[in-house]
């Protein structure tokens, strides 16, 4: 899992998480996290495929997680002011970093299509 350790000011700074942030206006879901992964960590279109998607629907709005799967761990080349570290980090591992909240509610049920 490619996670994002994120900045001390931001809401549940310090745990991590997913690459990700809010959608520009008439971007969709997959087009956002595209744009999302290449301002946070530097990565490249072409060094991963979109699977798969994970709506957390909350009535009235809704967090969906797009699922990539990289031919090679791709290494992230850019951070922005919202990034502590971008690490690759085995999915058996994940239980030992502080998670932020909703991806850690929300983690087996996107493991199971990732």
């Amino acid at each position: 899992m490619l996670l994002q350790h994120r900045a001390l000011w931001s809401h549940h700074g310090g745990t991590w998480g997913l690459l990700g942030g809010a959608r520009n206006r008439g971007e969709s879901a997959e087009q956002a996290a595209r744009r999302e992964a290449a301002e946070e960590a530097g990565l490249a279109p072409d060094t991963y495929s979109v699977t798969g998607c994970y709506v957390d629907d909350h009535g009235g709005w809704s967090y969906t997680t797009v699922v990539a799967h990289a031919a090679e761990a791709a290494l992230p080349t850019g951070l922005t002011g919202e990034t502590l570290e971008v690490r690759w980090v085995p999915a058996a591992d994940l239980g030992d970093l502080p998670l932020h909240p909703g991806f850690a509610a929300t983690w087996d049920t996107v493991r199971a299509i990732a």
